[in-house]
């Protein structure tokens, strides 16, 4: 069988940039699919992803698929034959299924008796009959939301399709894909090498693009190329460059032969906040800003070119040109939004509607106000700071610069309070009321800010639960999971002593005159822990550990952590595997009695040595981890409880709880709920998986 490279290349109109990693991986991984699902071995493989082309490149494929063994069963040798011996009509149908005469069937024993076989070698098929199909099949599966039509054709595509190479080693293998026949020739840079480039061999497919056609084909390589120019042009301006990574993958793919090009712009316009300016320069210009050593923003940019430009001052001068109204516009909006008191923007939030049965935005600062006092008197906060924050908190939704850039949120109120002259508690929770922004973001730092995200973000979790919008499937338009995790998070990060309960009760209670979000509470505080799962899954604690705390349902998250860390220090101990089976054993006793024993032991009852041993090792221990409960020091208390393995066990073996004597009987289950009841304290210990 021979082994070659096979090359697949869809050359397009541009592709839209946002998505082109994403097809990338989509279109290589069909076709890989599709290749082992027909029998293939695939080993090393290729992607490449530029704006006008799509490919992957299969090393030392087969030429066909492996030939394979077949078996079909038929009828049992009984029903195969007459009285006479002679074929019955299912034996002579199934061979002629099988396209042979009866007498060539094998006969196979089993079981249940003798039956006719099929036997035979399946010669595999060519890749070249069966790659079409592949392809096709890979195309359509595609994650493009809207496809379109171009010409007169009724093939879709994410965009028009101008070329198709299909190689197996030398060869061109005939098909026609989205409406064009496949063949060897590809095509080079719109503007360096237009014209076709005639591919002798799959394997000349990137060095051929590179060498003659100036396109760089692999996405990493290219990305990795952009990194490099651009961390070497702001060596020589003396700073560093702001390399945001999905601006990174954006600008790799929309250049197929990168070239980084320096511009600089007035100093005049830093007085604008940096934030500003980046968000500018980035979403607008797709241009890397450049900071100081300090991390102070310079008046720099990297652009990157997709020509090599004879005149490269030219490309330079250009984009300073077109950068300069747009570094203008910022620097309006920064003075103009100056103009008035940051507080009285909050008039226009009355006619902002946050969410239709749930007022305007002006609403929800209402709520969030109130909401944060309470929470800054559990906290024993400075009260002046949190209503001043919470009353300027949305305020600069309605300022020109978030108009224009809506993901400085926050970090315009932040700034437009520093030149104020807020409190900087104050103007730091205006942003931090946001955060954490994302998995990888730190939580509010301050103590006003971390009070404003809480109640910002649990009044939108209960409102929303409240109207019956809770997060389905992947949709989740308020950002709930976000929300919910932000809060967990917050609680447990910046070790804030709140009871998660009573801050969804007091959310509802706000609420209370739009929607009947009372009776969600429960609903979100399950959905919270949901949540909580998620976040020590994430960070390695193991699911019974969390099972174990979480039956408790503990309300305070700060204290659900303890307990956490507590159980997965315990589980570590050798006494614990004993103790959680002693746990479950005593939890299936207890279930299984009814639940008639009496609440307290009865020591006068207490008839056996190892019973005995147990009551008064339970009391001791009771004595000795009670304080450690009133500290929440559930680590050493769980330390301290191991130590009753030995006597637990002597105690299953040696006493019967079941005993004849009712009375002895049901003390000796109030034992057992004396036991259960003191780990109870901490977490269900029978929840714990034995190794």
């Amino acid at each position: 069988m021979k082994h070659d490279d096979l090359l697949i290349e869809l050359g397009t109109e541009e592709l839209p940039p946002k998505a082109l990693k994403k097809l990338s991986e989509a279109f290589a991984g069909g076709i890989v699919d599709g290749l082992k699902k027909a029998g293939f071995e695939v080993g090393e493989y290729e992607t490449f992803a530029a704006p006008r082309r799509l490919a992957v490149l299969v090393k030392a494929l087969a030429d066909a698929q492996p030939d394979r063994d077949v078996e079909r069963k038929g009828p049992s040798l009984k029903a195969a034959y007459d009285a006479d011996g002679k074929p019955t009509k299912a034996l002579v149908g199934f061979a002629r299924s099988c396209g042979v005469e009866p007498e060539q069937l094998q006969q196979q024993e089993t079981d249940k008796g003798v039956w006719l076989v099929f036997r035979a070698t399946e010669k595999g098929q060519p890749l070249s009959a069966l790659i079409e199909d592949i392809i096709n099949q890979s195309l359509h599966r595609l994650p493009i939301p809207k496809r379109m039509r171009w010409g007169s054709s009724d093939v879709e595509f994410v965009r028009p399709v101008h070329w198709v190479v299909l190689m197996y080693g030398e060869q061109v293998i005939d098909a026609e894909i989205l409406g064009l026949k496949t063949g060897s020739s590809s095509r080079g840079h719109r503007f360096h090498a237009p014209g076709a480039i005639e591919l002798a061999h799959a394997s000349q497919y990137s060095e051929r693009l590179k060498s003659d056609g100036y396109v760089i084909a692999g996405f990493d390589a290219r990305r990795e190329q952009i990194r490099r120019q651009v961390t070497e042009a702001v060596k020589a301006l003396g700073g560093e460059a702001i390399l945001d990574e999905d601006l990174l993958d954006e600008v790799t793919a929309l250049n197929e032969w990168p070239v980084a090009v320096a511009g600089a712009f007035e100093e005049t316009f830093l007085a604008v906040p940096a934030e500003a300016l980046i968000k500018t320069m980035q979403d607008n210009q797709k241009y890397f800003p450049v900071r100081d050593v300090d991390g102070g923003l310079m008046n720099y940019f990297i652009t990157i070119s997709n020509i090599d430009s004879k005149s490269p001052d030219k490309v330079r001068a250009g984009n300073e040109r077109v950068v300069r109204p747009r570094l203008a516009d910022a620097m309006f909006f920064w003075e103009q939004d100056q103009k008035q008191p940051l507080e009285s923007f909050n008039l226009a939030l009355d006619k902002v509607v946050f969410q239709e049965k749930l007022g305007s935005i002006a609403d929800k600062v209402r709520r969030v106000e109130k909401l944060a006092e309470q929470i800054a008197g559990e906290l024993d906060a400075n009260l002046d700071y949190v209503r001043r924050a919470a009353l300027l908190s949305k305020c600069d939704l309605m300022t020109d610069m978030v108009g224009e850039f809506a993901s400085l949120q926050g970090v315009m109120g932040k700034r437009y309070a520093e030149v104020a002259g807020e409190p900087e508690e104050v103007a730091l929770a205006l942003d931090e009321q946001y955060k954490p922004r994302g998995a990888a973001d730190e939580t509010a730092s301050t103590a006003t800010g971390q009070i404003l995200s809480i109640a910002d973000k649990i009044d939108t979790l209960v409102g929303i639960f409240a109207i019956g919008q809770k997060p389905t499937g992947e949709k989740d338009p308020y950002a709930l999971r976000r929300a919910a995790l932000g809060v967990l998070r917050t609680i447990i990060e910046r070790e804030l002593d709140l009871d998660l309960k009573q801050l969804i009760a007091q959310a509802g209670e706000l609420l209370a005159d739009r929607v009947a979000a009372r009776d969600v509470e429960q609903e979100v505080f399950d959905y919270m822990l949901e949540r909580l799962r998620a976040y020590y899954l994430d960070r390695g604690i193991l699911p019974d550990v969390f099972d174990a705390v979480s039956a408790l349902a503990p309300s305070r998250p700060l204290d659900f952590d303890r307990r956490i860390h507590a159980v997965s220090a315990f589980r570590q101990l050798p006494e614990a595997e004993s103790l959680a089976a002693a746990n479950k054993r005593v939890g299936n006793i207890l279930k299984k009695s009814g639940g008639g024993h009496a609440d307290s032991v009865d020591e006068t009852l207490l008839t056996e040595a190892a019973e005995k041993d147990l009551y008064q090792a339970l009391q001791d221990a009771s004595v000795q981890v009670e304080p450690l409960f009133a500290d929440a020091d559930y680590k050493t208390a769980l330390t301290a409880l191991s130590g009753l393995r030995d006597t637990v066990d002597a105690f299953f073996d040696a006493v019967m709880v079941m005993a004849d004597d009712e009375a002895v009987k049901n003390n000796r289950l109030a034992l057992l709920a004396m036991m259960q009841r003191l780990f109870m304290r901490i977490a269900d210990l029978s929840r714990l998986h034995q190794a």
